[in-house]
């Protein structure tokens, strides 16, 4: 999901019938990010906040935990390969805002690497009086020493960018600079040529904020100038074009999309002077180079020639023979999966193709090559049910490193050149004692029969009477799946106090495949709402707990699956952490972003799709009457894809009714964080205490 901070939108939207404007709705002042008024509103909100969770005696302990698994200097520090070493973004309570570093293979091997700092964000961001946040960097092919370094102003996914020389370890003097904040990035050509797609003024935006225009631009000459190549339509959600790329760098042909929805993409490539459009699915793209054949992927079922290959497949065609008839040229099956199945991640190495599966929600991971005129795979010797990630790769080598995880089993790191099997290379400390832990996995029955799976932590030999306070959370959108992965900080702070925490896997998500999520989208998605619900409802059926001391929590979609619980199944539970939401689904397409999501959601502005969100939306099914179990709502202000309005308005309708209810906003860090440990720490320990009040009662003694 992505989207931008509302600037105004109430004062310039068309009126359109059925969907609620000033006249209806007497928080959209609330819509305008950094207005004075919205500020003031907050610091009441966050004061009122803080004096209620900060005085409890247990809050003191959990930041002081949380902060001590955030600072660890013992946790692992995931790299990536480059040509000069091995790279890492570190923070830190010397380094909160972080340093790019880099070190040699032989040195990270060891207990204590020994690292050079590459870019102090720290430093910058005093230097230069801003709340700088790294947000990455974008290297040109093969050495990867010229990069655009991409900078946000408080954790905003929209960001600048400037030229960075990884030898020099210094910003380029007179170096290419996109110094006004946009969403949308760049390629590199050539040393002194870059491809962007970025806002470029009037006319360059879509209808969702995202840019649709792309240019070529030379080095010494100003962006203004630089020609356009491509150009998309307002209507799109996002377009641009792409460099299709090798191992080796070399670039193969030019390409370019049209998101014509968020799901659904029309793909060109450059030919013989003009853009043609290639034949294969809108849910379906480019996926890669690998031993001389170019990959497609689709996440729908795909005829072609006389075939079918099944949705979520892996398709090849050879590159010179694609490069020549684009859409002739002869599609082999790479990959299809079986039930239960679907491709998540994937790696090009020098030599092989790696993709990793979900198996039943078990991860795999399969290598691909191309040998003797077929596709062979095998699978990679890794820990069995497990989740499995591809940590880094390199282009040059075959060298891999692979992560191991589970809700109780610290992430391990493992490591080959690719003539070995992987072994441990590094493995994470311990942040919570998991004797007398164990995770269980069952399955609810959602109200059209469908089985829906999720895992529990809990303490061994539970007791069934339903007095064991109870997380449960989720995602079930945009086909991204929730996996089993270390609790970390939510180990230490609630299931090591007794706590259980459960882990749902609702249509919608990824956790199955394409179908498991277009099975739940647009008219479908009560089906979402529906299965979460399900699952706290089998959670008491089976005694693990009671709505008494049942609560939930969620973020960004995830907040919006515990808007539509606790709206619509208030008497099932206690308590609810509402994280940078969407909650107003009747005006979401005017907040930033929101109208990049129509394809999930469907469009309010339409009668017969409004009916479908009417139905859900928790804005405004917040109403007079009602018992609600007292939420937790918590936004950014910085956050330019959901936007903290939704949290905000939900806060101050339950305010309006008179309701109990807890409302935080964070001042800095964006949609994805950006704030350094010590606010992250601040924040899970907000949430924490919140839920021990509801669910815990209080504490001893207090």
């Amino acid at each position: 999901m992505t989207m931008t901070a509302a600037t105004g939108a109430a004062a310039e939207e068309t009126p359109v019938p059925g969907v609620p404007g000033p006249e209806q709705d007497p928080y959209i002042w609330l819509e305008e990010a950094r207005s004075p008024e919205a500020l003031a509103w907050v610091a009441t909100e966050n004061e009122r906040t803080l004096a209620a969770f900060e005085a409890d005696p247990r809050y003191a302990q959990l930041k002081a935990e949380a902060l001590a698994i955030f600072d660890s200097n013992d946790r692992i520090p995931f790299v990536s390969f480059r040509p000069d070493g091995l790279y890492n973004f570190w923070q830190d309570k010397a380094n909160p805002k972080g340093v790019l570093r880099r070190t040699t293979l032989e040195s990270y091997r060891t207990d204590k690497p020994e690292w050079e700092v590459i870019l102090d964000v720290d430093a910058l961001a005093k230097a230069e009086g801003k709340e700088w946040v790294y947000q990455g960097s974008t290297c040109l092919p093969p050495m990867l020493n010229k990069c655009m370094i991409a900078l946000s102003d408080g954790g905003e996914d929209a960001t600048i960018m400037r030229e960075f020389d990884t030898t020099t370890k210094q910003f380029v003097e007179g170096g290419f600079v996109l110094d006004a904040k946009s969403q949308g990035g760049i390629q590199w050509i050539d040393a002194d040529t870059l491809l962007v797609n970025r806002n470029f003024g009037e006319g360059t935006l879509t209808e969702s904020e995202y840019p649709f225009t792309s240019r070529v631009w030379k080095r010494g000459t100003p962006i203004a100038d630089a020609p356009e190549i491509f150009r998309g339509e307002a209507s799109d959600v996002w377009a641009g074009a792409n460099l299709l790329r090798d191992n080796t760098g070399t670039i193969h042909a030019r390409t370019a999309f049209r998101g014509v929805s968020f799901h659904e993409s029309l793909n060109y490539v450059w030919k013989d002077g003009e853009w043609l459009q290639l034949d294969i699915p809108k849910k379906g793209g480019l996926y890669g180079i690998v031993d001389g054949h170019l990959l497609i992927s689709t996440d729908e079922d795909w005829t072609v020639d006389g075939q079918t290959f099944a949705a979520d497949s892996l398709i090849a065609v050879d590159l010179e023979e694609w490069k020549a008839d684009p859409n002739g040229a002869k599609k082999t099956l790479v990959w299809a999966p079986g039930e239960r199945q679907t491709k998540q991640g994937g790696a090009v190495t020098a030599n092989a193709l790696y993709v990793t599966l979900l198996d039943n929600v078990v991860g795999k991971v399969l290598e691909f090559n191309f040998a003797n005129g077929q596709w062979v795979s095998r699978e990679v010797p890794l820990p069995d049910n497990a989740t499995l990630g591809i940590a880094a790769s390199s282009n040059e080598t075959d060298q891999i490193m692979y992560t191991v995880s589970g809700f109780l089993e610290p992430t391990t790191l493992y490591y080959t050149d690719g003539t070995a099997a992987p072994e441990v290379l590094k493995t994470s400390p311990a942040y919570f004692d998991p004797a007398g832990m164990e995770v269980e996995q069952h399955e609810a029955v959602s109200k059209d029969g469908t089985k829906i799976p999720y895992f529990i932590v809990k303490p061994k030999g539970m007791v069934l009477d339903g007095t064991t306070a109870t997380l449960l959370t989720g995602y079930g959108g945009f086909q991204v799946p929730r996996l089993p992965s270390y609790l970390g900080s939510t180990g230490k702070l609630w299931v090591e106090k007794g706590g259980a925490y459960v882990l749902a896997n609702m249509r919608g998500g990824g956790e199955f495949g394409p179908m498991w999520h277009q099975t739940a989208i647009r008219e479908n998605k009560q089906r979402t709402w529906d299965d979460f619900i399900a699952v706290g409802e089998d959670l008491v059926k089976r005694g693990f707990t009671s709505p008494k001391h049942l609560g939930i929590q969620g973020g960004s979609q995830g907040g919006l699956l515990v808007g539509t619980f606790f709206t619509q199944r208030p008497d099932l539970l206690n308590a609810a952490i509402v994280q940078i939401p969407l909650f107003d689904m009747l005006r979401y397409h005017l907040i930033g972003r929101g109208a990049s999501w129509i394809g999930e959601y469907g469009d309010p502005r339409i009668p017969e799709q409004r009916a479908w969100i009417e139905g859900y939306s928790p804005y405004q099914k917040i109403v007079e009457g009602v018992d609600y179990p007292a939420p937790f709502l918590w936004a950014s202000t910085a956050d330019d894809r959901t936007h903290p309005a939704h949290a905000r308005k939900g806060a101050a309708r339950l305010k309006e009714l008179g309701q109990p209810y807890y409302y935080f906003e964070d001042t800095t860090g964006g949609h994805s964080g950006g704030v350094d440990n010590d606010q992250r720490a601040k924040l899970q320990a907000l949430q924490f205490i919140y839920l021990m009040q509801r669910l815990m009662g209080p504490a001893k003694g207090a």
